[in-house]
């Protein structure tokens, strides 16, 4: 099987080429990826704890799912895929915003990605792909929040990145915004 190529893209979310995504994430090149946050209707993000024998950030907790856009793909498509891949259910995906973030790991790999963050809500329990997703939970907000002061080794260095810069922004998304 081919190595997945992740999209690299100038600071304008402009594609400029194709490139294998541990090459991208060895040379910390720019490139697209997205971040998917579920809510449910007491205002709780579902969290997925990455499964063990990811080549990063194994068992950190982070946002519902996360990945990379494909060649042709929307990032709502892209997001659609991913989130079904992971957690085995379907959910219509908003847009909110989009960042740039570079971050080290200890691995020697690093991180360099243009991020596009959707929201979207479900009620129910996801069916996790165990080779993907090592448990999940629903948390509130401010619950994530909190536990990120206290407890910041357990979360993934892009959760702690969004939740610190637009947080407030996912709250205003949150129920009352719902249709």
């Amino acid at each position: 099987m081919e190595e997945e190529k992740v999209i690299l893209v100038n600071e304008l979310d402009e594609q400029i080429g194709l490139m294998p995504k541990l090459e991208a994430h060895e040379k910390a090149i720019l490139h697209r990826a997205f971040s998917v946050f579920i809510l449910n209707n007491k205002n709780e993000i579902m969290l997925q704890q990455r499964a063990h024998q990811k080549y990063h950030s194994p068992l950190l907790w982070t946002n519902t799912c996360c990945s990379h856009q494909r060649e042709g793909e929307t990032n709502i498509q892209a997001g659609n895929r991913r989130l079904y891949e992971e957690m085995g259910f379907d959910a219509e995906l908003k847009e909110l915003f989009h960042f740039i973030y570079k971050a080290p790991f200890d691995n020697g790999l690093t991180e360099h990605e243009l991020d596009h963050v959707m929201i979207g809500y479900y009620d129910g329990e996801p069916m996790i792909n165990t080779e993907e997703v090592e448990d999940w939970k629903w948390m509130k907000i401010e619950d994530i929040q909190s536990d990120m002061l206290l407890n910041p080794e357990v979360y993934t260095v892009w959760f702690k990145i969004i939740f610190e810069e637009f947080y407030h922004f996912l709250e205003e998304h949150a129920l009352e915004n719902r249709n």
